[in-house]
């Protein structure tokens, strides 16, 4: 096994419809304004950024992240991560009774040397970490939405 690779999945439900959702899921430059783990959003062009994170354990993470896929049609928006990480995270939004679910697939390896070196003791502290971030950012997203 390879403690340094990590498969991560997150279901929101939410009661904005699915064009909503997407338009704001769409421009990750706006991501700090409503998801605190979300320090920074650096555009670099049309179709790339520089993201820096930091959750509830003393670290932070900074990768790049390229859009591979933008598919509103089928509510998909996908991105080539590299940097601490290394990997593809994607954001399905689909059709849930009136409002939204939310589908957030990532599968990464750690590049980051601390995390790397911490691998095996601190691999569930890591997913526990990811798991609260994903929760917040839903919350987050929750209350943007209804101020919008």
């Amino acid at each position: 096994m390879d403690w340094n690779h990590y498969r991560f999945r997150s279901l929101w439900t939410l009661p904005e419809p699915p064009a909503t959702v997407y338009d704001v899921l769409e421009r990750p430059e706006g991501y700090p304004h409503w998801w605190p783990q979300v320090r920074e959003v650096t555009r670099l062009d049309d179709t790339t950024g520089v993201i820096r994170i930091r959750s509830v354990l003393p670290y932070g993470m900074t990768f790049t992240a390229r859009e591979v896929r933008r598919d509103p049609a089928a509510g998909v928006l996908e991105t080539a991560l590299s940097g601490d990480i290394e990997g593809w995270a994607r954001w399905t939004v689909t059709l849930l009774g009136t409002g939204s679910l939310v589908r957030y697939d990532q599968v990464v390896s750690v590049h980051k040397p601390l995390l790397r070196r911490l691998a095996v003791p601190g691999r569930l502290l890591f997913r526990a970490n990811h798991a609260l971030m994903m929760r917040s950012g839903r919350r987050g997203l929750v209350r943007h939405l209804r101020a919008v």
